[in-house]
């Protein structure tokens, strides 16, 4: 196997650990409750960023990324494990998981706000597919319903809010911070904040006791390494494998998400569910597809046009 391969093995290798997380961060949460299972969670995954990654020194980093892009990572895994954590049942958990990967198609509209740069006319309808792909799924088997999608939110506003407040913030988070960063990964250390943030949460929450077991020892080992492997393997992914087939396939996470979160949280998942989830998959792709860097002969083409 080429050096390359290898590479890309690694990406593909991240994609598969992000996708088992909705499931993994739900499970531990389940037994070590929202708050304290999240805060294990992070802690035992920055123990692995650091000796994958590393911990760079902090004085290599711009203040103004640690302080702005460290905020915005810190609130976005907050909300992602607790609106998992809080959610009423293991369902509503994989409903949580399809709101957050509303930030592709929200990172793109960010991005064209942004650079006020030129698109097609079909982005906005690809960006309500990913909308309506949610309402779909969250309104239940009928179908779309608004009185049902009212009744289900607010079964858990909290929880609704939380994941649909992270997917902003990662959008915001993936366009402003790459100009701050000059090309340098805190990522280490913002687990690190998130895990010291969760833990304060902690000390201020009125959960019982963790009681800990081998079967929860095991979820978490495996939860530290979804999230921490995670990002490790992405690094190593993106520095010379093949980033248009590891992009792609990042676009179907998902679909890869849901599928895992099913079997692994013994769910079995209606037609309507899945269709919603193909939606917002399907939207996410037309996104990127219609705002994607073009050969410079496309672009003297449509120029000419």
């Amino acid at each position: 196997m080429s050096g390359k391969n290898h590479f890309t093995l690694a990406g593909c290798g991240a994609i598969f650990l992000f996708s088992s997380v909705v499931a993994l961060i739900r499970s531990v949460t389940e037994q070590l409750g929202p708050v304290g299972g999240a805060a294990m969670i992070y802690t035992v995954s920055t123990v692995i960023l650091i000796f994958t990654v590393g911990l760079p020194k902090l004085s290599s980093f711009s203040s103004r990324y640690l302080l702005i892009g460290g905020t915005l990572f810190v609130s976005y895994e907050m909300c992602l494990a607790l609106a998992l954590g809080m959610a009423n049942d293991r369902l509503q958990a994989v409903e949580m998981g399809l709101i957050n990967y509303l930030w592709p198609c929200l990172t793109v509209l960010f991005a064209v706000l942004l650079s006020r740069r030129r698109v097609s006319w079909l982005l906005y309808p690809s960006l309500m597919l990913s909308f309506f792909g949610v309402a779909w799924t969250v309104s239940g088997d009928s179908g779309l319903s608004v009185s049902q999608l009212t009744a289900n939110v607010q079964s858990n506003p909290v929880s609704y809010s939380l994941a649909l407040c992270g997917a902003f913030i990662w959008a915001i988070y993936c366009n402003i911070t790459r100009g701050m960063s000059n090309g340098k990964n805190a990522i280490t250390w913002f687990f690190a904040a998130t895990a010291v943030a969760l833990w304060v949460k902690y000390l201020f929450t009125q959960e019982p006791a963790m009681q800990w077991t081998l079967p929860v020892i095991w979820d978490l080992l495996l939860a530290g390494l979804a999230m921490g492997g995670g990002y490790a393997l992405w690094n190593i992914g993106i520095i010379g494998g093949n980033m248009v087939l590891l992009a792609t396939l990042s676009y179907f996470v998902p679909v890869f998400s849901t599928f895992l979160s099913a079997y692994l949280l013994g769910l079995k998942l209606t037609a309507t569910f899945w269709q919603g989830v193909v939606m917002v998959t399907l939207a996410s792709l037309l996104c990127w597809w219609l705002t994607r860097e073009k050969p410079a002969g496309e672009l003297l083409q449509e120029e000419q046009a």
